[in-house]
């Protein structure tokens, strides 16, 4: 079932995915990377997740340990996307809208090998 969305919606959509999937590529790199490594993208992933990270520190728990921060600020992105941008967009079902950058990602993966 293809929806027709406002092109606006598909650009929030994949900024918030991109976003979302920075932060989890910042906690899995990190678990190879040291957060000061000199690795390329190691340092691009820490600048551009540093300022959403300080943003959201006023509502980060102390206990999570700093590794895991980006995730739980990933986690944030994930119910927006998720769950109030159907909701605003007036849609009762959760999840209609959900994840049109990913819908479009596997397409594109599955036309590349079929």
């Amino acid at each position: 079932m293809s929806a027709n969305f406002h092109p606006l919606v598909y650009i929030i959509d994949y900024i918030l995915g991109v976003i979302m999937w920075t932060l989890i590529g910042r906690v899995a790199m990190n678990i190879f990377q040291r957060e000061d490594s000199q690795f390329f993208f190691m340092r691009v992933f820490v600048k551009f997740t540093n300022p959403l990270i300080s943003l959201f520190k006023p509502i980060t728990p102390a206990f999570i340990i700093r590794p895991l921060v980006p995730l739980y600020v990933a986690w944030f992105f994930f119910m927006i996307r998720f769950y109030l941008m159907p909701w605003i967009l007036g849609y009762s079902v959760m999840g209609m809208l959900s994840f049109p950058l990913e819908s479009e990602i596997s397409r594109q993966i599955y036309q590349f090998f079929n």
